[in-house]
């Protein structure tokens, strides 16, 4: 059982958007933590192309589309128009929240992996698409082309269409770099590789490296921990269940234990 105010008074770097650190912040502050929330990674849709629009008039032609985050469900459905349910292919997610943003728009997905990781979801989710389906990821410019690779690998006709940019906030930058430089954050917490990479260049662009050794690293995710672990930075905690509750449930363990 969680103590209930397991954060006491610490602060806590939540690295999301406005639009999505409210749940995140509500734990921290319910554990009695101080949430500081510094958006490491934003979203802006593209300009809509050719291969995206004609990728939208000829979903019924796909077996499968694959979502493997709740922007890119919130990206995709900015752009598609169409009400008609019984024209959209078999839907596979990645994620509860991933899951839970497509029931929102009266979507049910098809496939959910056992865990919310890429590497496990391309494992359990090969052996029910037959060679010669045809499957749609809409992506961000950032994501890595591990499901479509392993796909086309077993001869599944894969279409990958970028309909998002990431990137991080100018004000996020100057932010992080005052609090980091005056010892503001006790505990970081990241929940995607390229929250890492975008924390890393302004730790290093304002020569910050030692104003992080005294904080708490958690994440959430194998590939987010050997990011970290590739910067040379430890990891404290990384819960088996990728979820922020879980993430931040190790996080008060491990600062009970030490």
């Amino acid at each position: 059982m969680l103590k209930p105010l397991g954060l006491k008074d610490k602060k806590v770097l939540v690295p999301r958007g406005a639009g999505q650190a409210k749940s995140f912040s509500q734990l921290v502050e319910k554990y009695g933590g101080i949430s500081i929330e510094i958006p490491l990674i934003a979203f802006r849709p593209i300009k809509l192309t050719t291969q995206l629009q004609t990728a939208m008039n000829e979903i019924n032609t796909y077996d499968w589309i694959v979502f493997t985050s709740n922007v890119t469900v919130e990206t995709f459905f900015s752009f598609y128009k169409n009400n008609n349910h019984n024209s959209f292919p078999k839907i596979a997610v990645i994620g509860r929240k991933t899951e839970e943003v497509l029931q929102e728009r009266g979507y049910k997905a098809e496939f959910v992996p056992s865990a919310y990781v890429t590497e496990v979801f391309t494992d359990e989710f090969l052996p029910i698409v037959p060679s010669g389906s045809k499957l749609l990821i809409p992506k961000g410019n950032l994501a890595r082309e591990y499901i479509s690779t392993s796909l086309s690998n077993h001869g599944v006709h894969v279409d990958e269409i970028v309909i998002y940019e990431t990137y991080m906030p100018n004000e996020s930058r100057e932010k992080l770099a005052k609090m980091l430089s005056n010892d503001e954050l006790d505990i970081l917490m990241f929940t995607s590789p390229s929250t890492v990479n975008h924390f890393i260049s302004v730790v290093k662009e304002y020569n910050l490296e030692s104003h992080i050794k005294r904080c708490v690293i958690s994440c959430i995710g194998p590939v987010t921990e050997k990011r970290i672990l590739a910067y040379g930075l430890p990891v404290h905690v990384s819960p088996e269940e990728y979820t922020v509750k879980d993430m931040i449930k190790g996080t008060i363990d491990f600062i009970l234990k030490n």
